[in-house]
This record gives C-alpha cells, sequence and structure tokens, in this order.
C-alpha cells in the first residue's frame, strides 16, 4: 500500500464501521504518532517557522542519535505523515496536511453526539 494511499475517503468512524483493510493503514498511521518521539518530531515540523525542518533541526532538539532520529522520520513519511527533499547533504521534512486532515476527519464525531 503507497503511502499517500492509506487514509484516502474515510468517513468518520462514529457515522459508518471501518473496514478492514482502510483500518489496518489508519491503525498504522496512529501507531507512528503513538510515540511520543515521532509526536514531539511531527509537531517540530509542523510548527516550524518555515514549514519545514532540516534533520539538523531534529537532532538538536532530541538526545538521540542521529541514525535513531532518521528512523522516527522514516516511520512518519512511510505513513504519509511526511515528505522529504534532499538538498545538498540535508534533507528538509514536511508535514502533509492532508494526511493530518484525514485522521481528524476519521475521528470527528458527528454533531449529534456532541451536543447535549
Amino acid at each position: 500500500m503507497e503511502p499517500l494511499e492509506l487514509l484516502e475517503c474515510c468517513a468518520p468512524l462514529a457515522r459508518e464501521p471501518i473496514d478492514p483493510g482502510r483500518a489496518v493503514g489508519v491503525a498504522r498511521a496512529f501507531k507512528a504518532l503513538g510515540d511520543p518521539v515521532r509526536l514531539r518530531i511531527l509537531s517540530i515540523v509542523a510548527s516550524h517557522a518555515s514549514g519545514e525542518a532540516c534533520v539538523c533541526d531534529l537532532t538538536a532538539a532530541f538526545d538521540l542519535s542521529q541514525p535513531t532520529i532518521s528512523h522516527h522520520l522514516k516511520v512518519l513519511k512511510d505513513v504519509g505523515l511526511l515528505t522529504s527533499e534532499r538538498r545538498a547533504s540535508w534533507v528538509y521534512y514536511r508535514v502533509v496536511p492532508e494526511r493530518l486532515a484525514e485522521l481528524s476527519g476519521l475521528l470527528a464525531a458527528p454533531a449529534a453526539m456532541t451536543e447535549h
């Protein structure tokens, strides 16, 4: 399954059950975000002033080795939450906003459930 095809479509879970195949892809995305380091990486990239962060910006933010940071970045890329671009000797990462919107939309509760 291609990373950018993992979450296409999907009605909110509270409106209709998710099919088994789609559940696998969605679970992979949430599992990737379930790690505190990956969640922080995503947050750092998303909130970076230019909308992208160099791997050098990320390694400075953690007390982890560069290969460990690279592993976490790969996991986030594999589920389609980040994209990357190599420029000279550095790699720059950007969040894929559509993927975050899809995850958010999947968890959205219908208005009837939120009104009490």
